[in-house]
């Protein structure tokens, strides 16, 4: 090619193309900035189930998952060491959460920057104090079912996906499918 060519083409408006992974998809509307009413309207139209879930109702959904596995595990074995050890696992997830919970929403942050610092600081205060918590527990915790603990920490992390699954039909029937 020729340099001539090439500046042609450099200075070119560049083309997206539709198997291009990074450029705009063929059709895509362009982002629309919402008026204030285009907004209100929108947030008006939205059930309201999804308004009301707030970080701190999870933290006490999970807290109940929790009792309720360490419940079933001390009806269902009949030991108390399983039925603690599940109580550990909950307070593995539960207590993080909450001061997660606690630290996200106790201050406005109009910045979107700052607000993205604050969630990921909280976010690594909350896998710390999860660590911190299962090392004691290991450490100090004699009887210590791992199965039973384990197995009601996950429960309690999966409590975030029933939420969603549950957001996420509540806005399907609102739709009316």
């Amino acid at each position: 090619m020729s340099p001539e060519n090439l500046r042609a083409r450099d200075n070119a408006a560049p083309q997206a193309r539709p198997d291009d992974a990074w450029g705009d998809e063929v059709g895509e509307e362009p982002f629309k900035v919402l008026s204030r009413e285009e907004a209100q309207s929108l947030r008006a139209r939205w059930p309201d189930t999804l308004l009301k879930w707030s970080p701190w109702r999870l933290v006490m959904v999970q807290a109940l998952a929790g009792v309720v596995m360490a419940a079933l595990w001390w009806l269902f074995t009949q030991e108390s060491s399983k039925a603690w050890s599940a109580l550990c696992g909950a307070i593995a997830v539960v207590v993080p959460n909450g001061l997660m919970a606690w630290g996200a929403t106790r201050r406005t942050v109009t910045d979107a920057g700052a607000a993205l610092l604050s969630m990921m600081f909280w976010e690594s205060v909350k896998i710390l104090l999860a660590i911190a918590i299962l090392v004691v527990v290991a450490k100090r915790v004699a009887d210590l079912s791992w199965l039973a603990m384990l197995v009601t920490m996950i429960l309690c992390l999966k409590v975030n996906w029933l939420v969603l699954l549950t957001r996420g039909r509540s806005t399907s029937i609102s739709d009316g499918n």
